[in-house]
This record gives structure tokens, C-alpha cells and sequence, in this order.
């Protein structure tokens, strides 16, 4: 991500516009982004006292949330924050508030999201699966698990070394009954897992769906906002067709991965991460692929098989307890049969 600047400052940057940031001990550089639905802006600025890049989030709820939710959510993300300390996750630096809103400043990493760049190798997107879950595993081991709810293309940050990087933990909860779809915000559709958009319990298989999501958009150079092409009534990904080299093992772990029943993913990202790790990203053959995937369903089908099974004894059992049913009519036919035999032999 590099910067459109002279001297280190953009012209086009009015100081007047942002003298509360200057007083603060920021000076702004340029506009990263913004989001008007959300009254989110988000700047890259110099830290006066660290002499370091920041990133400042700008959040205007006075006038996207007319009450104290929108504070409430600003909290609890600063809050996430700062007991998280990973190296790939950017610190949390400081927060203030100016009459125009809530400011959250973070630290700058130099590395562009998914979102801008589609052209990965399928080895790269092996690697960056590894790292994102590397990040996960570090969320979903702390003493109450964190889940992101958000993982998309433009929440992961890689860099030209292929370093990877967990932003925007706006929506993120620590896992327990009450981890739910909440009103005030939500995951991004298509990347969302079901039991979020439908309002049931999250779980650490959770994040799983999204980051399966976002390594098919990947594989298959699908923008983000066309995901929902790649996604049937029964809200399973048919991706197969587009990536016809991939290794069977590794398409038949992001099916598991982006299974819509999340009793059917892997359950937490460590599992998620030791089971990808020796699955290479080529070769292999159509019949391997159909024996991983029956392998992955075997035991929903074996469950199925059972209930049918149950449910066939139960009903063969009453038919053949019937009068005049089946055993009646096996019974009158072997009669019948072995008094032709005794006939013929007469």
C-alpha cells in the first residue's frame, strides 16, 4: 500500500480539517477509506511521539447511532484489542474522543488487502490458509475464545513477502451462549456462516466458513461481491468446475471447511491447521477426490443409513406381522411349492 505523498504529507490534506487529530499528536497523511453507512473513516497518520505510521479510525455515531450503541461497540473493540498481542495482528495504540466522534488508533502495517489483488498462485493461498489460521488458533486460545465474525478479502492484509494480517475486529465476541447475531452489526453476506446469519450459537468453527470463503474467492478469482454466484439453494459452494488442477484432498478440505452444518467442520482452527499442513495443493485424481469426500461425510451418511435402516426393520416387522401379509405369503408360496415338489416326485 504505498503512499501518494510529498515530504511525506499529502497536499490535498487540509489542516484546519483535522487540527483535533494535530493536537492529539497525529498529523493525518491521507484517507485510507471510509464507510458512510457505518460513519467510519480511516486515516493514515505520523505519530508525533514514535515518530511511526498509524492508522486512526475515525467513528461518527453521533450521526449514524442516535444512541449509545454505537459507543458501546467502539468500547468493546478497543476493549478486544488491547489484551490481543500478536505480531500479526496490528497493535492497539490509543483512543480519544473530539466532538466529531470516537477515534481508535492502530498500528500501520505497509500491506494491501486481499481485497486489491486476486492474482495468487494456489501455493500462495496455501500459505496464506496456514497463516490466517495460525492467527485464529491464537484468537481461539485465549481464556475466553475470540471469534472474529468478519474474515473477508478486505479484513486480510498480505504483504509482498506473503505476510498476512487479521484487521478489523469491529464485530469480534468472546465465545459463549450468548455469542448470537447481534442487531447492531452483522458479518459480510457470503462470507457470514449460516449459524450467524440465522441468528444460532457461534462457535470456533465459525470463523472457519468465512476464512473458507475468502481462500475460494482466491482460488477461483471471484470478487468478493460476486461470492454469492458460487453458493447453491442449499447454501453449499460448488467451486469444482473452476479449479479443475487443484488437488482433490485440498478441495475436499475447504469443502469441509465451508460445510453450511458447522457439526460438520472441523471444529476449531488448530484441528482446521494440522489437517492442511501435509495436503498438497496439486496432483492427485478424480477417485481420490471422491473417496476424501466420502470419507468427509461418512458419518452423516452412516447416521442416514442407520435412521433408514431403523425405520425399514420397524416397517418390515409390522408388515409381516399382518395377517395375510408378507409372511402369510412367503409361507403360502413355500407350501405351495414344496407340494408341487412332493408331486413331481410321486
Amino acid at each position: 500500500m504505498g503512499l501518494d505523498v510529498r515530504n511525506g504529507y499529502d497536499e490535498n490534506i487540509s489542516f484546519n480539517n483535522h487540527q483535533h487529530f494535530f493536537q492529539k499528536g497525529y498529523q493525518v497523511i491521507r484517507e485510507l477509506g471510509r464507510n458512510r453507512e457505518a460513519g467510519r473513516i480511516i486515516y493514515l497518520a505520523h505519530a508525533f511521539n514514535s515518530h511511526q505510521l498509524v492508522v486512526i479510525k475515525e467513528f461518527c455515531f453521533a450521526k449514524t447511532f442516535p444512541d449509545c450503541s454505537g459507543l458501546q461497540a467502539y468500547e468493546h473493540e478497543i476493549q478486544i484489542l488491547q489484551q490481543l498481542h500478536h505480531p500479526r495482528i496490528p497493535h492497539y495504540v490509543a483512543s480519544f474522543t473530539t466532538p466529531a466522534g470516537f477515534y481508535l488508533v492502530q498500528e500501520y502495517k505497509n500491506a494491501p488487502s486481499l481485497g486489491a489483488k486476486h492474482n495468487f498462485h494456489p501455493e500462495q493461498i496455501k500459505h496464506i490458509a496456514l497463516s490466517i489460521l495460525e492467527i485464529l488458533v491464537y484468537l481461539q486460545n485465549q481464556t475466553a475464545p475470540i471469534i472474529h465474525r468478519d474474515i473477508k478479502p478486505e479484513n486480510i492484509l498480505v504483504d509482498q513477502h506473503l505476510r498476512t494480517y487479521l484487521i478489523d475486529f469491529g464485530l469480534a465476541k468472546k465465545q459463549d451462549i450468548t455469542t448470537v447475531l447481534s442487531s447492531l452489526s452483522a458479518g459480510t453476506p457470503g462470507f457470514m456462516s449460516p449459524e450467524e446469519q440465522f441468528g444460532d450459537f457461534l462457535t470456533t468453527a465459525s470463523d472457519l466458513y468465512s476464512l473458507g470463503a475468502t481462500l475460494i474467492c482466491l482460488l477461483t478469482h471471484t470478487r468478493a461481491v460476486d461470492i454469492g454466484k458460487l453458493i447453491d439453494e442449499n447454501l453449499r459452494f460448488n467451486f469444482h468446475k473452476l479449479v479443475p488442477n487443484i488437488n482433490p484432498r485440498f478441495c475436499a478440505w475447504l469443502m469441509k471447511m465451508v460445510e453450511p452444518n458447522r457439526k460438520h467442520r472441523y471444529p476449531n482452527a488448530e484441528i482446521a491447521l494440522k489437517t492442511l499442513q501435509p495436503i498438497p495443493v496439486f496432483g492427485g485424481t478424480k477417485i481420490e477426490m471422491l473417496a476424501t469426500v466420502v470419507k468427509l461425510r461418512k458419518s452423516t451418511t452412516m447416521l442416514a443409513l442407520a435412521t433408514m435402516g431403523t425405520l425399514a426393520v420397524a416397517g418390515t416387522t409390522w408388515i409381516i406381522a399382518q395377517p395375510g401379509g408378507l409372511a402369510q405369503q412367503v409361507l403360502e408360496t413355500h407350501e405351495c411349492q414344496s407340494s408341487q415338489l412332493v408331486s413331481k416326485r410321486c
